[in-house]
């Protein structure tokens, strides 16, 4: 679960009921875009169907089939799956083959022709392949050409039949151009809701396929979302969703313009992409909202944390920090001891990191910036699954706070058509 450890840091008398509006606006899907509010309640209901049944039947075969597994999508259609893939496995899966199968690559979410040619090249070796193409249109531009490029690859590679099986297909569950081309080639096919926006997906077959194909319990993962959604609904003295939306909005109506993600563990590098996604997408409308960004921890202080410290007193920053580690790593004792480090030795590096987190909190916050610490008490499904939902609830609630729809993102369509225009005019 996500704890808020700032609960009492803050004031919440002019911003109560503001709160109370917008959740109850939440719960009845009353808000402006509340027809994408599906995802509140999605997590209890999907577990019972026959389709979440059969991304765990087919997550299994692809796993003991598959050399690689080649995730195709850009923004939500990805970054969610990503984002707990990288948390929860290996941090060299990849390298590690002979222990962990398949290999697991995303392509579809840049136009860049070096890095597709470089997959590509590793999938030379590979002798079974799968693909799994997401996308609600079929029209997204980056998917779409990764995936024509990809089918390709597979078609000069297998026979129909072979090629049929190895292609599925998460999309539109009634039209568009590939739920067409799913149905007219026989792929397996996954449904996209109706009312769930792709930065809001990961709890559906979006993610949870390519989350199950990586060994990684879906039901651990449901089952830590549905925990946290009982903790958003309680009253707001108990609520830390709710009072972590609620100072984000104070600190940004007293002129903070910058929310900084900080985490100390590098698995959690595609998690704090996906929360820039879910936050800026979300929040940034109509010129309001916090600028959703980053740092790696403790790497980025050697680069970011001088102006951190002493820059632009713009920012605020969100901490999530986890107190329990999976591994236990301690410092060997040295005969010279040149670098000064024997003092540490009967300490674990997780004791040192931690050190180093509660350190720069407390150097922040002498420097002035605000900052709302979370945590979870280990990096398992169970709390990954919390913390999606927490941070699904807390983006709601706080871009509804701004006064904006937390569900559309009109700029995006912008640069698209644009593109377009200079490409097929």
């Amino acid at each position: 679960m996500i704890t808020f450890q700032n609960r009492t840091t803050f004031d919440y008398s002019d911003i109560l009921s503001d709160v109370y509006r917008v959740a109850q606006q939440i719960e009845d899907e009353s808000g402006i875009g509340g027809e994408y509010l599906g995802w509140r309640t999605y997590p209890q209901r999907y577990r019972k169907t026959d389709e979440y049944r059969k991304i765990n039947t087919v997550a299994r075969e692809i796993n003991q089939a598959a050399d690689a597994f080649v995730v195709i999508g850009v923004g939500g259609s990805y970054l969610g799956a990503r984002a707990v893939i990288s948390a929860l496995t290996h941090t060299y899966a990849n390298e590690c083959t002979d222990i962990f199968t398949p290999s697991i690559y995303y392509a579809g979410k840049d136009l860049s022709a070096a890095a597709l040619s470089d997959l590509l090249d590793v999938l030379q070796s590979k002798k079974s392949i799968y693909l799994n193409v997401i996308s609600k249109s079929g029209t997204t531009l980056e998917t779409s050409i990764a995936f024509r490029v990809l089918r390709d690859f597979l078609e000069k590679r297998y026979a129909a039949d072979d090629v049929r099986k190895r292609i599925i297909v998460t999309t539109d569950g009634a039209s568009g151009a590939l739920y067409d081309e799913a149905r007219k080639n026989g792929y397996r096919r996954f449904i996209i809701p109706d009312n769930i926006g792709g930065r809001y997906s990961v709890l559906t077959a979006v993610g949870l396929l390519p989350i199950a194909v990586a060994g990684i319990s879906i039901d651990a993962l449901i089952d830590g979302a549905c925990a946290q959604r009982e903790e958003c609904i309680k009253d707001f003295t108990e609520n830390n969703c709710l009072q972590y939306a609620a100072a984000r909005t104070m600190v940004y109506r007293k002129g903070v313009a910058v929310d900084v993600f900080a985490i100390y563990e590098p698995k959690l590098k595609y998690f704090a992409e996906w929360w820039k996604q879910l936050f800026g997408e979300s929040e940034g409308k109509e010129h309001k909202g916090l600028f959703p960004t980053s740092l790696l921890c403790t790497t980025d202080l050697h680069s970011l944390g001088q102006y951190m410290q002493e820059g632009a007193r713009i920012m605020c920053e969100t901490v999530l920090g986890v107190e329990g580690d999976n591994c236990s790593l301690h410092i060997p004792k040295s005969d010279s001891n040149s670098d000064g480090v024997d003092d540490l030795v009967n300490l674990s590096l997780e004791e040192i990191n931690n050190s180093a987190q509660r350190a720069t909190i407390a150097a922040h916050q002498e420097g002035g910036v605000p900052v709302l610490q979370l945590s979870m008490n280990s990096l398992s499904a169970y709390n990954i699954g919390a913390a999606i939902y927490f941070f699904e609830y807390a983006c709601a609630v706080s871009a509804y706070l701004l006064g904006v729809n937390p569900f559309d993102q009109p700029g995006v369509e912008v640069y698209k058509k644009k593109m377009r225009t200079l490409l097929f005019n």
